[in-house]
């Protein structure tokens, strides 16, 4: 798992418990990504519930995360190479927009938007009120002016493909089977 560090942060958008493990992680994992795995509290009770969340632990030598750490433990992730956030609620993507941390998960990628080498692909799982929503422009386009790259919805094949094209273009660790 020499290919750099993949943070993939998930929230609890429907579908999240059938498809996180099988058509993200495990297809990034094989592309030599080291995942640090980080999931909001709805998602780790919905993949726990699921029996996903041992199997996800199981593609990654890190630990799953979903509570923050004491300030007494060391950080339990590698600085990641690039962020994906997939699926990301309404409720997720307009906390991010606001810079609101308020779970680990919301707490890594704000910290992340600060960190301009690091590309972060948000992928918004909304439904046609949430995206009627007056403000719902504004906060995707505070997310664009970050830099953030948003990937349509569909599930885990826009993610991939993005993040193949963003690897391609990142400068990863050398001995990386990625570049």
């Amino acid at each position: 798992m020499d290919g750099g560090v993949l943070g993939l942060v998930a929230s609890g958008g429907g579908g999240v418990e059938r498809w996180l493990r099988t058509g993200l992680a495990a297809p990034a994992a094989e592309r030599g990504w080291r995942l640090a795995v980080t999931l909001t509290p709805t998602a780790a009770r919905w993949l726990d519930e699921a029996g996903e969340l041992e199997e996800l632990a199981a593609l990654t030598d890190l630990p799953v995360r979903w509570t923050s750490r004491l300030p007494s433990e060391p950080k339990p992730h590698p600085p990641p190479d690039c962020f994906v956030f997939a699926p990301a609620t309404a409720n997720s993507v307009v906390k991010l927009a606001l810079g609101i941390s308020d779970n680990q998960a919301l707490t890594v990628l704000n910290e992340a938007l600060g960190l301009p080498d690091v590309p972060v692909l948000v992928q918004p799982q909304s439904n046609e009120a949430q995206r009627r929503h007056p403000a719902w422009a504004g906060h995707l386009a505070t997310l664009r002016a970050a830099g953030v790259l948003l990937v349509p919805e569909g599930g885990p094949g826009p993610v991939l493909a993005e993040l193949d094209r963003v690897r391609r273009a990142m400068i990863l660790p050398t001995g990386s089977d990625l570049v």
